[in-house]
C-alpha cells in the first residue's frame, strides 16, 4: 500500500508536474476563450500508471487563477492525496466515473455557452454535417438526453459515463459537455473546437434561414484529413502557453 509520502513523490515528479503545468494552463485557457462558468466545472487527467489516481482542479479557485501547485492529486474514491485544495462533490462523482467506465484519460466538463445551448433543444447537439469545424465530430458524439439534476451519487456519475459508450463527446441534455482524449492538448483543441462549431450553428439557426448540410460521406471524409492533422492540436496548445 501507498502512504501519503510515496503520494507527495508522485505528485512532484518531472512527469506528473508536466501534466499539472499542462491541466492548469488548459484551465486558464478555458476562461480566456470564454468557457468557463464561475468557480464551477472540471478538468481532470488520469495519472500514466493505471493506479486510477487522478488530478483535478481545486474547488474555489476561478479557472484563470489555477497554476500547477494548485491541482490536486485524487483517488478513484474522492480522497486528496495531494495538493493544498479541497475538491467539489460532483467533479468527484462525474470525473472519477469517466476515467473508470469510459476508460478516457483526460475529461473536460464545462457548461461553456453555445454548446450547451445545443443541449437545450429537441436535437440535443451539435449537427456535425454543418460547418467544416463540426465535420471534425462526425462519428464522435454521444447525447445523454435525460437530465438527473446534480451528480451527488456514484449512480449518476456512472449513468453519465455510461451514455457516452465509446465516444469522446457527450452532450448533456439540459446541462453541458463532456470531451475528453487521450492527452491535455488533443482535448482542449476539440473542446475550443466544439465551441466554436457550436456557435456557428446557433448563429446560423437564428437567421431563421434553412440550413445546408454537406453529404455525410463528404462529413466523414473532412473528419478524417482533421483528425490525421493533430499536429495542429499540440502547436494551438503551444501557443496557448505562451499567451496565458
Amino acid at each position: 500500500m501507498s502512504t501519503p509520502l510515496a503520494h507527495t513523490d508522485d505528485f512532484r515528479s518531472p512527469a506528473v508536474t508536466q501534466l499539472r503545468e499542462d491541466l492548469a494552463l488548459a484551465l486558464r485557457a478555458a476562461a480566456h476563450h470564454g468557457l468557463a462558468e464561475g468557480i464551477c466545472n472540471h478538468f481532470s487527467v488520469e495519472l500514466p500508471d493505471a493506479s486510477g489516481r487522478f488530478l483535478l482542479n481545486p474547488r474555489g479557485l476561478h479557472w484563470s487563477e489555477v497554476r500547477a501547485e494548485d491541482i490536486v492529486l485524487v483517488d478513484a474514491q474522492g480522497a486528496v492525496l495531494a495538493g493544498r485544495h479541497a475538491v467539489e462533490p460532483t467533479a468527484m462523482y462525474i470525473h472519477a466515473a469517466v476515467h473508470r467506465v469510459a476508460g478516457q484519460a483526460c475529461v473536460l466538463h464545462t457548461h461553456m455557452p453555445y454548446a450547451t445551448a445545443l443541449t437545450l433543444t429537441t436535437d440535443r447537439a451539435l449537427d456535425p454535417t454543418l460547418s467544416q469545424t463540426a465535420m471534425r465530430f462526425v462519428g464522435r458524439v454521444a447525447v445523454d438526453a435525460h437530465y438527473n439534476g446534480l451528480a451527488l451519487d456514484v449512480a449518476e456519475g456512472e449513468r453519465i459515463a455510461r451514455a457516452m459508450g465509446t465516444a469522446d463527446v457527450v452532450f448533456l441534455g439540459n446541462h453541458g459537455v463532456v470531451v475528453c482524449g487521450p492527452r491535455i492538448d488533443h482535448a482542449y483543441d476539440d473542446l475550443y473546437y466544439l465551441e466554436r462549431a457550436c456557435e456557428v450553428q446557433v448563429i446560423a439557426q437564428s437567421t431563421g434561414r434553412p440550413l445546408a448540410p454537406v453529404e455525410a460521406g463528404l462529413a466523414a471524409r473532412v473528419a478524417a484529413q482533421i483528425q490525421g492533422e493533430r499536429e495542429q492540436s499540440v502547436l494551438f496548445f503551444e501557443a496557448l502557453r505562451r499567451m496565458v
